[in-house]
């Protein structure tokens, strides 16, 4: 209990700071981006890297300079096989070694649940890099870059922002659903999902970050990433964006974003 209190504690002070405490850096300091953004992909997936590395995501000098005109980092995100230092984990070191747009969770097994590599993206990502937001994206998604950025921009002053096409509805109780969730009844007699932000895509701010952070080891992973993150949040001071063009049904309805 002593130990709970204590994770609570640091949560108040470091999770949920004003923002003007987030800015505050000597002279000489990096000035902080604007969003780190982490595709998660998966062993046997290279089609789908460079599929999205010929289709929106720069590579070699032009991904750095992305980083350093628009404070945006882009990264496959991707853990460690279970069998650690086999040919999987040596086919994306020496693709890294090519391309070095990679985060390599060294911590995570890629045969968990994806949302406990989606908490690792962002512990990780929050220890790599001082950002306003953190970006999960699927290695199915096509992106627009720039209007992300435009439309991050415009969420910079919200400390605690969750941002994405939010959905609710039904849970999935039977184990023949594609999206059947085993804990289906602690959802209520109504068998009903709370708002969260679709999973193909969405962001959360530092503050968020740093409150999933400090709270790995006690947050509830269910089924799917998307369900889980969203009850991260329950309960807090959290400022939930509906942000329409993060719905990614199809170019033509304004979204920044397309499944592929």
């Amino acid at each position: 209990m002593d130990m709970l209190q204590k994770e609570l504690d640091e949560a108040k002070k470091e999770g949920f700071v004003p923002k003007n405490r987030l800015e505050s850096r000597g002279d000489g300091e990096k000035k902080k981006l604007l969003a780190v953004v982490g595709i998660l992909t998966g062993f046997g997936r290279r089609h789908n890297r460079d599929a999205i590395r010929k289709a929106w995501m720069p590579t070699g000098t032009t991904l750095t300079k992305l980083e350093e005109e628009k404070g945006i980092i882009i990264r496959f995100v991707i853990g460690r096989s279970s069998n650690h230092g086999n040919n999987s984990d040596s086919d994306i070191i020496n693709e890294n070694e090519r391309t070095n747009d990679f985060l390599i969770l060294n911590d995570h097994v890629e045969s968990l649940e994806q949302p406990i590599k989606t908490k690792s993206f962002f512990v990780d990502a929050l220890q790599h890099w001082d950002a306003e937001f953190y970006v999960k994206v699927n290695d199915d998604i096509y992106l627009n870059i720039d209007a992300l950025g435009a439309i991050l921009s415009t969420h910079v002053n919200k400390p605690r922002a969750y941002i994405g096409c939010m959905k609710s509805g039904g849970v999935f109780s039977k184990p023949s659903d594609r999206w059947y969730e085993p804990e289906w009844w602690k959802f209520g007699d109504k068998k009903s999902y709370f708002r969260h932000a679709s999973g193909e895509i969405f962001a959360v701010s530092q503050a968020l970050a740093q409150f999933i952070s400090i709270n790995k080891s006690i947050l509830r992973a269910y089924a799917h990433d998307d369900v889980s993150v969203g009850s991260w949040f329950i309960g807090l001071d959290v400022k939930h964006i509906d942000e329409g063009k993060f719905c990614c049904s199809s170019w033509s309805s304004g979204a920044i974003c397309a499944a592929s």
